[in-house]
């Protein structure tokens, strides 16, 4: 017997139909002997109306109200796969965050997880012949005991979190895809699914565009050692575990392809050559909320002026371009150029640690595709660039067949 988390996203939950499919693969697992929480989320599209909806009210809401009104989405899902699962024949109940109790920080609409006190749920598992906990990913409990919510994509976080508390043997994220690729294969065909990835390399892909798994779930299964699988809710078949690199044989100098279209480039020209610039600029941007990813600095040239260009998300670009006018006069710069007709590509492997030339293997082969390089930032494990969006797809094809990505022809 063990203790397994099994959380479904939106697209599994879309309908009736799609919740009694969710009951099924709970019963399986059920059967097999096993104690089960069970987190889900709103049902597809459900969400994004309820945020609407705020909007439609007041665009500058309340985010505490916003929180109270975004979280019923998974608390219909709760209720509706506790009804059919007990008309299945198994005993299961749903639990909201302040039931459990799910304790977060008091940042509505993007709140941190505390702590989660799992001690009535596991006395369910012993004490109502293994009890289903049917608990709703997203969402937590404030210090003033406020209904809070934790970012989009947070359910994966709060099944991991679940995982962690209820010290699981696995935590299995179903999703409408059947694990992890190396790169999408929408984009590229051939890509081939990944049996085992390791929780950095799984973290780089994705913070850098790899939209299988929400990151801070997968830091938080890296940080408690939280066994990981990411399988379809549609298909019987293996999925992709993430787990810790020592857990896998031999390391590939990249193991992915990610990639994000969602981003834009800021330049400010004749930016003054002196200390404490760079910290008018980033603490304006972050005082916004506003997260800067790429930065590169030119040398400065004879009249003590350098160029700085950073990239933030395409939906803070007017922001940030706002606020970085406000302040030409303090920051000193001359004049500025953004664009959000631009992407960004990268490769990523814990292979590239021990491995020299894959940095020259990447820029040979988008050089020979005539790409060109806009900004450039490595780290241990991941090399990325900003290029064109008119050449994405071309990137990301040519990146997959130099390092050896693309399956076998058939």
């Amino acid at each position: 017997m063990a203790r397994i988390v099994m959380k479904f996203g939106g697209t599994s939950v879309g309908d009736i139909d799609r919740i009694r499919n969710v009951a099924r693969r709970v019963k399986q697992e059920w059967d097999a002997g096993h104690e089960l929480a069970v987190v889900v989320s709103a049902m597809s599209g459900e969400t994004n109306r309820l945020v609407d909806l705020c909007r439609q009210a007041n665009p500058m809401h309340d985010l505490r109200e916003y929180d109270t009104v975004v979280s019923t989405g998974e608390q219909v899902t709760v209720g509706l796969l506790s009804i059919i699962l007990q008309s299945m024949g198994i005993e299961a109940r749903s639990w909201l965050a302040w039931q459990i109790p799910f304790h977060t920080s008091n940042a509505h609409s993007n709140a941190n997880i505390e702590n989660i006190d799992c001690a009535k749920i596991i006395e369910r598992f012993q004490s109502h012949e293994r009890q289903v906990a049917v608990i709703p990913g997203f969402q937590g409990i404030s210090p003033l005991d406020r209904v809070t919510t934790l970012g989009r994509g947070g359910s994966d976080t709060s099944a991991v979190a679940i995982a962690a508390a209820l010290s699981a043997d696995r935590c299995d994220i179903y999703t409408d895809v059947d694990g992890v690729y190396t790169t999408d294969p929408r984009m590229v065909p051939n890509a081939q699914k990944i049996d085992k990835v390791s929780h950095e390399e799984m973290l780089e892909m994705a913070s850098l565009g790899a939209k299988v798994l929400q990151t801070r779930s997968v830091a938080l299964a890296m940080r408690h050692q939280v066994p990981l699988q990411v399988l379809s809710s549609f298909e019987d078949k293996p999925g992709t575990f993430i787990v810790p690199e020592d857990e896998i044989m031999e390391n590939a100098d990249v193991t992915g392809i990610p990639f994000s279209k969602a981003e834009a480039r800021i330049t400010l020209n004749g930016v003054p050559d002196r200390p404490g610039t760079s910290a008018l600029i980033f603490s304006a941007l972050g005082d916004a909320g506003i997260n800067v990813d790429m930065i590169v600095q030119s040398r400065p040239n004879e009249n003590q002026a350098t160029e700085m260009t950073f990239t933030v998300t395409d939906t803070d670009m007017d922001r940030a371009v706002s606020l970085m006018e406000e302040r030409q006069n303090e920051i000193g710069y001359q004049d500025l150029i953004a664009d959000n007709k631009v992407a960004k590509v990268s490769i990523v492997g814990v292979g590239m640690r021990t491995n020299s030339g894959v940095a020259q293997t990447m820029f040979k082969a988008l050089a020979e595709k005539g790409i060109n390089i806009q900004v450039l930032t490595t780290s241990e494990i991941k090399v990325s660039v900003l290029i064109s969006e008119d050449y994405l797809e071309l990137a990301v094809r040519a990146l997959h067949s130099a390092f050896g990505l693309d399956a076998p022809a058939a």
